[in-house]
């Protein structure tokens, strides 16, 4: 569902990414974790067609994102860590655009439930303005689900959620995944990934330094660095 082949990103003399591939099939629930400025957020814009790579080839359900930017971008969704939110529109005003660009069949519906689910539907008619931070995170989280993208692009998604909003999202990424979606989580909050993520990719300075199921993640650096838990495990792959 998810394709990357050796991706490069250069920023003038700052080489963001370098050689990573990787695959998320239908169904995983890849989390990727790395210090600041470990190239996460450069290759999950990149898979969003917002940057463009400096080399290889990334892909989104079968299209090509670069020479496919359209097709690719109607198959997922990103939620960024700032969503940008249109500040005039209302809550509901959102979900009826994002539901008319993505043509979404029973719209009314699947927001009204969505709303329900991320405790929204009494701002409905709330401007995104006038919304709290995790209001606004929830808002973006209920737009990216309005659609049932098959690829979920969700970079540091706990930002700002009350403990409900977090159970919602953790609940709601493997419900989704269940049902063929395929997912990347990018957090620093090592329990998220623990709790969700059925596949880790390790990243340091734009350099993959792991990446598989998670259970092999666990074996490998219990047997390699004696490294017994996701914390020390982060450690021993990024310093």
């Amino acid at each position: 569902m998810i394709v990357v082949d050796d991706f490069h990103k250069q920023y003038d003399q700052t080489l963001a990414v370098h050689d990573l591939s990787f695959r998320v099939e239908p169904g995983e629930v890849l989390g990727l974790i790395g210090p600041n400025g470990a190239g996460k957020t450069t290759t999950l814009r990149s898979l969003a067609g917002i940057v463009n790579p400096s080399r290889g080839q990334l892909s989104v359900a079968g299209h090509d994102v670069s020479r496919e930017p359209i097709a690719a971008k109607s198959q997922l969704a990103y939620v960024p860590d700032d969503p940008p939110n249109f500040s005039d529109l209302t809550v509901g005003e959102h979900l009826a655009f994002t539901a008319s660009v993505y043509r979404v069949d029973d719209a009314q519906r699947k927001a009204n439930t969505l709303l329900e689910q991320f405790e929204l539907a009494a701002k409905q008619s709330t401007p995104a303005r006038s919304l709290s931070r995790g209001m606004r995170q929830k808002l973006a989280i209920c737009c990216a689900y309005l659609y049932d993208p098959a690829v979920l692009l969700l970079d540091e998604p706990l930002t700002g959620l009350d403990p409900h909003g977090i159970r919602t999202l953790k609940r709601t990424i493997r419900e989704r995944a269940d049902n063929g979606a395929a997912a990347i989580v990018s957090s620093h909050l090592l329990a998220m990934v623990e709790d969700v993520c059925t596949h880790v990719l390790i990243l340091d300075k734009g350099t993959k330094q792991f990446c598989g199921p998670i259970e092999d993640l666990y074996r490998h650096y219990e047997r390699e660095q004696q490294a017994t838990s996701l914390e020390d495990i982060f450690f021993a792959a990024t310093t």
